[in-house]
């Protein structure tokens, strides 16, 4: 146990533990260790011990806690400094408006991938009963979010990982949508149906950064990770398969890198897709790539 957490532990019977001692001594010690968000960390692992919203907290930041509550507190402090996600040791990540579980067999949801779903449902407007498939669905974060939106829409949800469907397997029911899911790799459980929008996140970190980057991000399955030597090696697969799996003026769409944007244009290019064009996320990062077959 960390020199700092002993301490904790042993001020505990000599003084008594409120919330905001607590949370400062918490946020402090984040600090320190370079923890990113380290108010927030700090505030969302106590909401999750306390069972309280974050605005419970400051209404009872005078209330002292139960030894066990400083128990389980310190044991997820302990795990936040070791590079767990915050998700991870909550057990679920909001995206979408909507709550999806997660844990180490899929990858956390991202803000940023919201683009995929925005992108994806304005392709939809015009079409109705649509069908779409979500290939490498993780938590089933996007099929989901286009299903709740979309509920006349057909949508299949894939992925190679058997523990990852059964994560998206709890969420599509937590979530009260219809959407079917499939274990296998990339196009091949669609068979030969056709789809008007194929949605993916897939993996797209070279090989060669995965050890630059930070903890919490290595704590999160290398199968939703890593995308080859280059990190195109999914990417460029579906630039090629995925127009034999799409519907006329069917359109594939997908999140990227941060600076992959030139060459997954010029493989959607030499891959024959009428129209590729790309769209930036709220930090200006060039974020999802749109191919559209127009002929």
């Amino acid at each position: 146990m960390p020199v700092a957490l002993r301490a904790m532990v042993r001020r505990v019977g000599e003084e008594i533990w409120n919330v905001l001692k607590v949370l400062q001594w918490t946020q402090q010690r984040f600090r320190e260790r370079g923890v990113p968000s380290a108010r927030l960390d700090a505030e969302l692992l106590l909401c999750e011990v306390l069972e309280l919203d974050r605005v419970g907290l400051y209404v009872r930041h005078d209330q002292p806690l139960a030894k066990a509550e400083l128990t389980a507190y310190r044991e997820l402090i302990k795990r936040r400094l070791a590079g767990e996600p915050v998700a991870y040791l909550l057990g679920h990540q909001e995206f979408w408006s909507l709550p999806f579980q997660v844990d180490r067999r899929v990858l956390i949801p991202r803000p940023e991938t919201e683009g995929v779903v925005e992108a994806a449902l304005e392709l939809l407007k015009a079409r109705r009963a649509p069908a779409v498939a979500d290939l490498c669905t993780g938590s089933g974060a996007i099929a989901i979010a286009i299903a709740h939106e979309r509920p006349d829409a057909r949508v299949v949800a894939v992925d190679l990982s058997a523990d990852a469907l059964a994560v998206a397997a709890l969420n599509v029911a937590a979530c009260e949508v219809d959407v079917e899911l499939r274990q296998g790799d990339l196009l091949t459980p669609l068979g030969q149906e056709r789809f008007d929008v194929i949605t993916v996140n897939p993996p797209y970190i070279a090989e060669g950064d995965f050890a630059g980057l930070p903890a919490e991000v290595r704590c999160e399955p290398r199968l939703a990770l890593l995308g080859g030597p280059d990190g195109l090696g999914v990417i460029r697969r579906l630039c090629a398969g995925a127009p034999g799996a799409l519907a006329d003026q069917g359109a594939l769409v997908m999140e990227i890198g941060a600076g992959q944007a030139e060459a997954v244009t010029a493989l959607g290019r030499a891959a024959g897709w009428s129209e590729v064009s790309v769209r930036k996320d709220l930090a200006g990062i060039e974020r999802v790539v749109i191919l559209r077959r127009t002929s």
